[in-house]
């Protein structure tokens, strides 16, 4: 049996992934969190319950939560030398967001609105130690090697400074960003400077604009 951990701050969302994979016979969901917090002690309580470096077989990750993001909790895990195998799952384009986190340590990329055997497939994938890709992720790879070095604006972007783009363009407000990522709002604003610099903009609807031609959010 495939052991998974769900870590998703919708619990309806969690319901989907949870009932999508206990339909497959052969992967049971053992634990649940919300944020990065309830997911460090849920680890924490399932390794010393079980007496094993990894917890579960599988960690499934959503990438956009509160307080740190899925790419925040990769690149955590990643400097404690965790074991820990991670697919992510996003409702954001693999376009934008598969390559930059598998570079940061997961094991595959999964989108939210894709088939449900999918997901199944990517656990089982990842489960066994080996990279789950779509044929479209594949397919970047094979262009990010041959094609010649051009990176578009938002690429230049830290983890942080992406994520700050795209609450901006969805609308949010810098106090509403600050209150969901657990940060000052100063240190948001940071962020949004940052973030007018490198790509060249002035403002937030350009912000939005920029976004939404470059696929980040929905139009």
């Amino acid at each position: 049996m495939i052991r998974v951990i769900l870590c998703d701050d919708h619990g309806l969302i969690r319901r989907g992934i949870r009932d999508t994979l206990a339909d497959s016979g052969d992967i049971e969901v053992i634990g649940e969190a919300g944020d990065y917090t309830e997911l460090r002690g849920l680890l924490h309580q399932l390794g010393h319950k079980l007496g094993k470096d990894s917890p579960c077989d599988v960690l499934v990750l959503d990438i956009n939560m509160p307080g740190r993001s899925g790419l925040d909790v990769l690149h955590v895990l990643k400097d404690e030398g965790a074991t820990v195998r991670t697919l992510i799952v996003s409702m954001y384009p693999e376009d934008q967001y598969a390559i930059r986190a598998l570079r940061a340590g997961a094991y595959g990329y999964v989108n939210k609105g894709g088939e449900p055997a999918s997901l199944v497939q990517a656990v089982r994938t990842v489960a066994q130690g080996r990279k789950y890709v779509t044929p479209e992720i594949a397919q970047m790879l094979v262009e990010s090697l041959t094609a010649p070095v051009t990176e578009q604006a938002h690429q230049k972007l830290s983890d942080r400074e992406l994520q700050t783009l795209v609450m901006i363009a969805s609308g949010k407000r810098l106090s509403d960003i600050a209150e969901e990522l657990m940060l000052s709002p100063k240190t948001v604003s940071v962020y949004r400077a940052r973030v007018l610099e490198k790509l060249g903009l002035t403002n937030n609807s350009e912000l939005t604009v920029y976004a939404i031609r470059n696929g980040l959010v929905a139009s």
